[in-house]
């Protein structure tokens, strides 16, 4: 009997002040560092802020002002939600104009 495989949400983008803590199960989003916590970075994407909680060899070579991407579970919280994240990636060398405008040509071709 083959054993059932269990799939994982895809990680929607987003910008942090679309995402939904009541609806959104895993999102990815490119931002900025402001802070490095010992267990946590704070992402600003421009339009708004979250923290991002994430395991220790994810955090090592992470600094304030470095632009990231994070794909993350959504937390609700009482006030409002962070992400748990699960993967993290350097997006200092991304063109952001180019990722775009690839982003907007991919969504409608689709």
């Amino acid at each position: 009997m083959a054993e059932q495989q269990m799939r994982r949400a895809p990680a929607k983008p987003k910008k942090i002040e679309d995402i939904d803590p009541q609806t959104d199960i895993r999102v990815r989003v490119i931002g900025t560092v402001l802070s490095v916590d010992e267990d946590s970075i704070s992402v600003d994407d421009g339009s708004g802020n979250v923290d991002v909680f994430l395991e220790q060899e994810n955090m090592e070579n992470v600094e304030e002002g470095q632009r990231v991407r994070v794909f993350g579970r959504v937390l609700p919280t009482p006030d409002s939600f962070e992400l748990q994240g699960e993967v993290l990636q350097d997006f200092e060398g991304v063109d952001t104009e180019l990722h775009d405008r690839v982003k907007k040509v991919v969504n409608t071709s689709q």
